[in-house]
Formats: C-alpha cells, sequence, structure tokens
C-alpha cells in the first residue's frame, strides 16, 4: 500500500503541475478564501479519484501484468505530450469560477469535478490503479492532486502571474517520460 501511495502521490502531483485545475485552484482563491476553497478541491478529488481507481482495478484485473505495464508506459508518454503542450482554462470554466456566488467548497467541488472527467490526473489515476493497490493509488492520486492545487493556491497568492509556468510543464514532461520508458522496459 506504501509503495502504492508514494508513486500515485508523485506521479499525480506531477501531472497536475501546470494542469488546467491549478489555474482554476487560482482563480477560486482570488475570490475566496483558501481553506474552503482547498476543501471544494479536497471533496472532488477523493470523489473523482475513487471512480479512477475503481475503473482501473477493473481493467488491471483483466489484463496480463506485461500488457498494463507497455499501455501505462505508452499512456505516460502521452501524458508528457499532453503536459508539454500546456492547460488552459476555457471561457467557461472561467466563468464559473468568475460567476460562483454560492459557497466556496460547493462551487469549487462542482467546478473541480467537472473539470477533471477525462483529464489528465484521471488518466493517470486509472493508469496507476492497473498496477498498483487500489487504497494506495486512492489516497497517493487524491493528496498529490491536493497537495499541487494547494502549491497553486500559496505560489500563487504570494507571486502572481510571475510562475515560469513553461519550465513547470517542460520538468513534469520529462518526469512523464521517465515513467514511461521505464514501463514500456518493464513490460518488454
Amino acid at each position: 500500500m506504501l509503495s502504492a501511495f508514494f508513486i500515485s502521490f508523485g506521479v499525480i502531483f506531477v501531472a497536475e503541475l501546470g494542469d488546467k485545475s491549478q489555474l482554476m485552484a487560482l482563480a477560486f482563491a482570488a475570490r475566496y478564501k483558501p481553506w474552503p476553497v482547498l476543501l471544494g478541491i479536497t471533496i472532488s478529488t477523493a470523489f473523482t479519484h475513487a471512480i479512477s481507481v475503481g475503473v482501473g482495478a477493473v481493467v488491471g484485473a483483466r489484463l496480463p501484468t506485461d500488457t498494463i505495464a507497455v499501455l501505462a508506459g505508452i499512456a505516460f508518454l502521452f501524458f508528457a505530450a499532453w503536459t508539454l503542450r500546456g492547460d488552459e482554462l476555457t471561457d467557461e470554466e472561467a466563468g464559473q469560477a468568475e460567476r460562483s456566488t454560492r459557497n466556496a467548497v460547493v462551487a469549487a467541488s462542482v467546478a473541480f469535478f467537472l473539470a477533471e472527467l477525462g483529464d489528465k490526473t484521471m488518466l493517470a489515476t486509472i493508469t496507476l490503479a492497473t498496477r498498483e493497490g487500489v487504497v494506495g493509488t486512492w489516497l497517493g492520486s487524491t493528496l498529490g492532486m491536493v497537495a499541487a492545487d494547494a502549491l497553486a493556491i500559496v505560489v500563487g497568492r504570494q507571486l502572481g502571474q510571475r510562475l515560469p509556468e513553461r519550465w513547470i510543464r517542460i520538468g513534469a514532461s520529462i518526469s512523464f517520460v521517465v515513467f514511461g520508458v521505464l514501463l514500456i522496459l518493464e513490460g518488454v
């Protein structure tokens, strides 16, 4: 369980760097106090990643481990390209963060749940759950994402627009390439 936790935490933390969820966290934190926003992110992430882990566990039980390793490696290379390309908030997502006058916890929970459906962190969690323990993957991926978004809130509030987003994307992409190549080599 600890191995699954640490792997999932690290991979999802890196995947979340420069992701649109971090941009949403910044947008919500600019409007609301940080703690209710972080609580909303945590609720949404726990729910979304529980679904992802469930899907990954079902897929993992049905495929041979070598096949899973190669497919996971290819998926991580895809995540590297996706991360390098960058992510931006759509007008609709930015509008949700701007117009919401409801409770910050509810607003952040709903917005983050909708934004994460089909996002790379959800897909990475599914991929990790095919190979790692379900509980450790769920806890690690949830806390990894919450930690990355908390970092965005803290750093974003302190530094404003001075974050080197390009370098963050490059570093995260390199990490995905390394994980992807290692998984492919393990499967072959």
